[in-house]
């Protein structure tokens, strides 16, 4: 069996009955929402990869407000029931943040790339000695 805890570890104990008719509701609320974190999580992945100019900042915002809104919708259900319902999803769920993460990890090695050039660019023309003190006679011989 899979090993959820990493997304349950900071779930309150079981609070719903499960044969509930509430809770089966609940439950399908859980399936639309992490179908909604997919989602979002399937855009971010194709926008980093195709726009040099996506938004960052906006998509972790609304990746914030899925995982608060995962985080309410849980309260009532315990991390047993919730990993075993939710399995496929889960799974589902883990393999698309596995490649957002490739992405965003390609993403940063090419801003640490271009910083790198930049600040390299900018030591050179610092070192060829056009701004040196011994060019405006400052310094001593």
């Amino acid at each position: 069996m899979t090993d959820f805890s990493e997304f349950t570890s900071h779930l309150p104990a079981l609070a719903r009955t499960p044969e509930s008719p509430a809770a089966a509701a609940y439950a399908g609320n859980l399936d639309a929402l992490i179908g909604r974190i997919e989602e979002a999580v399937e855009e971010e992945t194709a926008a980093i990869r195709a726009n040099p100019r996506f938004d960052l900042k906006a998509s972790n915002a609304r990746k914030s407000r899925c995982l608060y809104e995962l985080n309410r919708a849980m309260k009532g259900m315990g991390q047993v029931e919730f990993a075993e319902r939710h399995r496929e999803g889960l799974l589902r769920l883990q393999e698309k943040l596995s490649r957002n993460e490739q992405a965003i990890l390609a993403h940063l090695s090419a801003v640490t790339e271009v910083a790198n050039l930049l600040k390299n660019a900018i030591q050179q023309a610092e070192a060829d000695g056009t701004y040196s003190a011994g060019e405006f006679g400052w310094a001593q011989p």
